[in-house]
């Protein structure tokens, strides 16, 4: 293969998705939430022709119905998230993959044109990043296996991105930008993206 997505996802567990936004709005609430979401990127790549691998956060569930036939599972690895993509990307890598691109399943404004848009960097660039407006990233993309991307990060924090650049730039790696997107992870979140489709909608009718 040539081309490989890995989709993060966390196991649709009640009380273990979505904490922060459990903790305003409730865990049911909160897991309707994240299942959207999951169903929401899922939808988004069942159809592409690059290899798709579904690295679930415990353990397999493949019989979610959006999960496509041609997705490959497998399980996390390691302790924290640095950890565990780190060790996802090693993987895939080691399987003969020139371009490989990690996301989540939390950035309702992933689309199949931006995936796209990140492979087609990687003719020109070493490394592609989605940047989220939290200071993380909502997509990693990379030609080849660079560790140290995954090192002393404090991830889930305002800094992950800034650190993520800085390292590229001490190492020689050329990288580009794609969009700005946000992630949901509170009720915050939740409702600028609810503002957001009530004003593009209103556009659109």
């Amino acid at each position: 293969m040539n081309n490989a997505l890995i989709v993060f996802l966390k196991n649709l567990t009640l009380g273990k998705v979505k904490t922060r936004l459990a903790a305003t709005i409730g865990d049911q609430k909160a897991l309707e939430i994240y299942s959207q979401l999951v169903e929401h990127t899922l939808n988004q790549v069942n159809t592409a022709n690059y290899e798709k691998l579904l690295y679930f956060s415990d353990n397999l569930h493949s019989d979610l119905p959006v999960i496509g036939q041609d997705f490959l599972l497998r399980q996390q690895q390691g302790g924290d998230l640095g950890e565990r993509m780190s060790n996802a990307f090693k993987e895939v890598f080691e399987s003969s993959a020139e371009k490989v691109l990690i996301i989540g399943t939390d950035c309702p404004g992933l689309d199949t044109s931006i995936i796209e848009q990140a492979f087609d960097a990687l003719d020109m660039h070493q490394v592609v990043i989605g940047p989220a407006n939290d200071g993380g990233y909502y997509l990693l993309g990379m030609t080849g296996f660079h560790s140290f991307l995954f090192e002393d990060v404090p991830w889930s924090t305002s800094s992950v991105l800034e650190l993520t650049l800085q390292k590229c730039a001490m190492h020689g790696l050329s990288y580009t930008l794609l969009e700005e997107l946000s992630d949901i992870d509170d009720e915050n979140d939740l409702n600028s993206w609810n503002e957001w489709l009530k004003v593009n909608q209103s556009r659109e009718s």
